[in-house]
Parts: C-alpha cells; structure tokens; sequence
C-alpha cells in the first residue's frame, strides 16, 4: 500500500460502501411473520438516516418474547427494529438470542456481524462472517460484508478484493456483484 495517497483510497472507500450500504439495508430480509413493511429511510441532512425505535412496538414483542421463550422469530424482529435504527449495541443481544435458537439463520447471523463491525468489535465481526459462511458458502451478502470489513477494519486490502471477487463469481449479475466491481474498481484505481 502506498501510503503517500490515503486520501483517495478513504474518498473511494466511502463512496464505495456507501452504495454497498444502501444494497445491504434495501435487502434485508424481514423473516417474522409479525413484521411490518417500512420505507426506506430518507436522509434529512442533520437528521438520523435510521428510524426511531417504536417503543410500543418494542413492547409488543418483548411480551411475545417473554411468552414464547424457543421463538427466534419474535427475537429476530427485535434485533431488527434496533439494527434499522442503527442502535447497533441493542440489536446484538436479540440477534445472538435468535441464533441460540436457530444458528443456520445465515441473514441474522451476517448481520450480527455488521452489528459487531458498528460497536467497533472488528474480530468478532469476522469471526460472525466466517460461521455464516460455514452454514452458507455461497451466501453473497456475507461475502460482500466480509468485504467491507475487511476494507474498513482491517485495512486489508488484499483480502476485501479477494471476498468481492467470490461474489462477482457466485453471482455475476446480482447487485451484490456490481456493487463489489465498484468498490474493486475504486480501490484499484486508487492504488494502480
């Protein structure tokens, strides 16, 4: 890595996973039965992208939780609402509480680990992808994740590129795909 040029690499970074960050929020699967639909967040400069917690909602489903101890389901959705809002260091417990009741959820699994990446736990966060790819080898979102992580909290390079390009392989024409030849084609073109 030439370091004489951090500027342009951290520019290209950003813009790449900002759209990376938009594929991942827009396709987030919501699996509880009990979920609602929500829009997209808006961003209102000075004004947080994610929604507010909906406290009532909130305590709904922390009833339902308290009366059906074995659904993952009601937990997963909690981990949701706080991972929508980007309270990332509340939605971790409902997510590791939804995988002690179902570990091959692959979806909840890579997102505990972006949670893990938002509170600064950069191995853990690593350690998630790597058991949600041992459920799920092919699993795009993973990958890309793994990508970014390894990108932003490792500063390797080499190992972001490598994730991406798997993705470009399992899936050439999915958004997961175009979105890891952009980040590629930036960081290459920072760093000829």
């Amino acid at each position: 890595m030439n370091r004489t040029e951090p500027l342009p690499l951290f520019v290209s970074l950003f813009l790449a996973i900002g759209l990376m960050g938009w594929i991942s929020w827009s396709q987030r699967p919501v699996e509880s039965p009990v979920a609602t639909q929500a829009q997209p967040p808006v961003e209102v400069p000075g004004e947080p992208i994610g929604p507010e917690v909906d406290e009532v909602r909130v305590s709904e489903l922390r009833a339902l939780a308290d009366q059906a101890p074995r659904d993952s389901q009601v937990r997963t959705e909690l981990g949701y609402i706080y991972f929508e809002a980007q309270s990332f260091d509340q939605a971790i417990p409902w997510f590791e509480a939804a995988l002690g009741l179902d570990p091959n959820n692959v979806s909840v699994s890579t997102d505990l680990g972006v949670a893990y990446f938002y509170t600064d736990q950069i191995d853990r966060a690593l350690d998630q992808f790597a058991r949600s790819l041992a459920v799920d080898p092919t699993h795009a979102k993973t990958l890309l994740d793994l990508g970014i992580v390894r990108a932003l909290g490792k500063q390797d390079l080499e190992g972001a590129i490598e994730a991406w390009e798997q993705v470009q392989q399992l899936d050439p024409d999915s958004a997961e795909a175009l979105a890891a030849a952009d980040a590629i084609e930036r960081i290459r073109s920072a760093h000829p």
